[in-house]
């Protein structure tokens, strides 16, 4: 541990599995206390849990990302237990069904959109507002996606979202920027995590590196973003794909 996050409050969305929960733990060894959420009640227990008996400091609780009182709940329990927060990685997202965009019903359409999309707006709109109240800066991090980036044959609503991600990532930047509060994305290619492999969809390297991405090679990018190394770096995408990008 190098402590580049030393004593920074942060909270996570979607920190049960995967890309959330293998974050919140290298945050955690790099000296965060965290405010770790999830939908699934046990799988944010024991993300929890993880980090306390390592020696960290956690907080777990439930939020549904599409409810705007459990989004501002995270940042309000935050604040009562630790007096502010020093940002936050906005993680909690889904893959909804695989289809077609003619095929694609309206449930899936607002089941995929209001996690993905509508869900980050929440979680960062409590959050700017405790930021900007603060005062002193801040640094958020929202996972987008590679089909954030370019077009994906795989789902219609899942590369909307995740381009909508972008959007309000890079349109927040500029707004906050002169108030020291730095706002990034990171985009992965596939990421070998359960949400992936319950999709059903063939964990198929389709990168330059020939093999999937691990949730921790994630993590460490995201660690940089929150930590004063990125210091100069907001409104940025930053692509955590193997070169999937670069082709």
């Amino acid at each position: 541990m190098s402590g580049q996050l030393e004593g920074r409050v942060l909270t996570v969305s979607g920190a049960g599995q995967g890309i959330g929960r293998a974050s919140a733990l290298a945050m955690a060894r790099e000296g965060a206390r965290l405010i770790v959420s999830d939908v699934d009640e046990e799988l944010a227990r024991a993300t929890g849990e993880e980090i306390t008996s390592n020696g960290g400091e956690a907080i777990s609780l439930v939020c549904d990302v599409r409810d705007a009182q459990q989004t501002a709940s995270l940042v309000e329990r935050a604040v009562d237990a630790y007096g502010r927060i020093d940002g936050a990685l906005n993680n909690a997202g889904v893959l909804g069904q695989m289809c077609s965009t003619h095929d694609c019903t309206i449930d899936n359409w607002d089941f995929v959109i209001s996690v993905n999309l509508t869900g980050v707006w929440l979680c960062m709109k409590a959050q700017l507002a405790q930021l900007t109240k603060q005062g002193d800066g801040g640094s958020i991090v929202n996972i987008a996606s590679v089909g954030g980036l370019v077009g994906s044959v795989a789902s219609p609503a899942y590369g909307a979202s995740k381009h909508g991600v972008m959007g309000l990532t890079r349109t927040a930047a500029l707004q906050y920027a002169a108030e020291g509060i730095r706002i990034n994305a990171i985009c992965p290619s596939t990421v070998e995590t359960p949400m992936a492999t319950a999709s059903g969809i063939p964990l198929t390297p389709r990168d330059p590196m020939g093999r999937v991405a691990q949730p921790e090679e994630v993590a460490q990018a995201v660690v940089w973003l929150l930590s004063d190394a990125a210091s100069f770096t907001t409104g940025h995408a930053l692509t955590v794909d193997g070169g999937f990008t670069a082709q």
